[in-house]
């Protein structure tokens, strides 16, 4: 069980070519190991593995592809005793991840794949549903929304109700609004600013905003100077109910939260599997 009685960090671990951020730095298996058990070191409570960049404009990775980059390193980290996460749209990889061990499954499709949801539901994983407007390849085009916070909630609402009827139990299941994906910088910030609504649905709330392009928009900085806007973001998250924070930079978000937690003793204590 990882306690959600403090926001917790997520660690990144990019085994991709082409992410928008630290593409191909972690490409290699043992690169991206080591990076995982540093991740950890410096404070990670759970490290998300992803194989298939999601990046606005990115081209789909094979099945092939992604379960050659990411099952040597999950299967090492597992024997490590890390908590993992497998960030997959593919109930194929969901399937031999769940096999090697994974303790969480997060799906920028929400689990709308062909089997996936079945999937995740004949297992006792943790599963993060995410919102999304298009796919990678046209999200960022022109999006668009009558009511972003409200169209994004129900989404949700819905998709973890899925869950639900398909049998995962609640306190196995995280939401996440998917800041940058398929929004403007004004939805983003809007949804920064109104986390709680996502809160009042009653799941934990992940937040993903780690050196996004809104950052970029705002401090006129480049994705890999992009560290103080990425934290002053992680924490108005977790001011705003957020509970998990996927982040790039681990050290320096635990660091902050460590400060948050000095002020505000005020969390309520929640939890949500990772085994």
């Amino acid at each position: 069980m990882l306690a959600l009685d403090h926001p917790r960090v997520m660690g990144i671990v990019n085994v991709t070519p082409d992410s928008f951020s630290d593409g191909g730095k972690f490409l290699a298996r043992d690169a991206a190991i080591a990076h995982g058990r540093r991740l950890v070191e410096e404070g990670a409570d759970i490290v998300d593995i992803g194989g298939e960049s999601t990046r606005p404009g990115a081209a789909a990775a094979t099945l092939q592809e992604e379960l050659d980059r990411v099952m040597p390193v999950l299967e090492t980290l597992v024997g490590d005793g890390i908590p993992i996460s497998i960030d997959t749209q593919k109930a194929q990889v969901m399937a031999v991840a769940i096999k090697a061990g994974a303790a969480m499954i997060n799906d920028v499709n929400a689990l709308l794949a062909p089997g996936a949801l079945e999937t995740c539901a004949a297992s006792n994983v943790a599963v993060c549903v995410m919102h999304r407007q298009g796919t990678p390849s046209t999200m960022q085009a022109a999006p668009d929304y009558v009511e972003v916070v409200t169209e994004v909630a129900a989404f949700l609402a819905a998709r973890a109700d899925a869950c639900v009827r398909a049998g995962i139990h609640r306190e196995r299941i995280v939401i996440d609004p998917g800041f940058g994906f398929g929004k403007t910088m004004e939805h983003n910030f809007r949804l920064l600013r109104e986390l709680r609504v996502l809160v009042a649905l009653g799941y934990p709330v992940m937040a993903g905003f780690s050196r996004k392009a809104s950052l970029g928009l705002v401090t006129g900085r480049g994705a890999d100077d992009r560290l103080p806007a990425s934290i002053a973001a992680a924490i108005l998250c977790a001011q705003n109910g957020a509970t998990i924070l996927r982040v790039h930079d681990v050290r320096e978000t635990v660091d902050a939260i460590k400060v948050l937690m000095a002020i505000d003793a005020g969390w309520a204590k929640r939890s949500v599997p990772t085994s």
